[in-house]
């Protein structure tokens, strides 16, 4: 018979609550039994325990963890103020973590959370829930076929609302560097950035107390370029109130033989234009659906929510926490990664020029302006 995993759920009602649904989904698995939930606030409390149906309550996430014993802890709250603290909470009772995106508010947090982790042998899986896409798996497949050719360049935007530019880095830059990654085939070895406010550059002067419990912030305009040590370039640009409808923010990425393109999401199609020119203008191509059964496929997957996002996440931990010998598919090593690369937008900015990565610097580079 398989394992049944005691889960506690970590909430904030009012400061990030519980994320993108993220204790209700795992909740609905079978694999899973939510036995208790932590939240400050009364009433938060009382619905989250209703919604998960867990038989303990605690305003106090660190009483919970004392109490409980746990296999695994959903720290759900978007903000992320708190979540350096969570984990290393949740490595302190030996438990195993799902969460919710961004991962930590600066390296210095996120080398501490993984050296906790890795102590106890602990996994963590992070909510970046594109990573666990079969259209991806598919698509990436594609590329190792050659329907692209050689990838040259990975770019993408945020969704350059009323956030764009820093903050749009931190909340949806997170999602679109997973997939930039991905497609370029390993991690940033170099980012070349800056970063304005209102048309001049970013000064110490300009820095804020970002939201979201990102910590200090800056910029409503920033462009950065990345090299990959698979030797593939990525871009990244956002700009406040410059987002259109239907929406930029997704990653296309380009090949000597066409261009692919993926919006971030759990069973969003792809597409792909088989066009060397990139231009469909010029060469009367036509872009073509992608699905997790290929090109032009009918998708045979139904369950394509957030929700299913999710659980394929909390799904692919629980294999990961049976062997030992892999790593989540968006692992805290990942997340670190990702985290690397946003803040090495802002020390290239502070620099004036290009950074290797991993950055020297571990502390937020916007602390340290002059």
């Amino acid at each position: 018979m398989s394992k049944i995993y005691r889960v506690g759920v970590i909430g904030d009602t009012g400061r990030g609550n519980y994320g993108h649904g993220v204790d209700t989904a795992i909740a609905s698995m079978p694999q899973t039994n939510v036995v208790a939930v932590a939240d400050p606030h009364d009433q938060g409390r009382d619905e989250a325990q209703k919604r998960t149906g867990a038989a303990q309550a605690y305003a106090n996430y660190r009483d919970m963890l004392q109490k409980e014993q746990l296999d695994i802890v959903a720290i759900c709250p978007r903000w992320i103020d708190q979540h350096h603290d969570m984990i290393l909470a949740c490595a302190h009772a030996g438990c195993h973590i799902y969460m919710e995106k961004p991962f930590c508010r600066n390296l210095v947090e996120s080398d501490e959370a993984i050296r906790e982790l890795e102590m106890r042998h602990l996994k963590l899986g992070i909510a970046h829930i594109s990573q666990y896409s079969p259209v991806l798996a598919t698509m990436l497949k594609l590329i190792e076929n050659d329907e692209i050719g050689e990838v040259l360049e990975v770019r993408g935007r945020g969704k350059e609302d009323r956030r764009g530019g820093g903050e749009d880095l931190w909340v949806l830059g997170s999602h679109v560097f997973g997939l930039m990654r991905s497609f370029a085939g390993g991690n940033a070895v170099s980012c070349t950035a800056t970063a304005k406010q209102e048309g001049h550059l970013v000064t110490k002067a300009d820095v804020k107390e970002g939201a979201e419990g990102i910590g200090p912030l800056a910029a409503d305009h920033v462009e950065a370029r990345y090299e990959f040590d698979s030797g593939v370039t990525g871009h990244f640009a956002s700009r406040k109130d410059m987002g259109g409808n239907p929406s930029r923010f997704a990653v296309q990425v380009f090949g000597s033989k066409g261009v692919m393109e993926l919006a971030s999401g759990y069973m969003v199609p792809g597409h792909i234009l088989k066009d060397s020119s990139w231009s469909p203008g010029r060469t009367g191509k036509q872009w073509q659906p992608v699905t997790s059964a290929g090109i032009d496929q009918p998708e045979p997957i139904t369950k394509r929510s957030y929700h299913d996002g999710h659980v394929a996440a909390i799904e692919d931990l629980i294999a990961c926490i049976e062997n030992d010998d892999r790593q989540p598919k968006c692992s805290q090593y990942d997340a670190l990664a990702i985290t690397e690369m946003i803040a090495a937008v802002f020390e290239s900015h502070r620099q004036g020029g290009p950074v290797g990565l991993p950055l020297d610097l571990r502390e937020n580079p916007l602390t340290k302006l002059s």
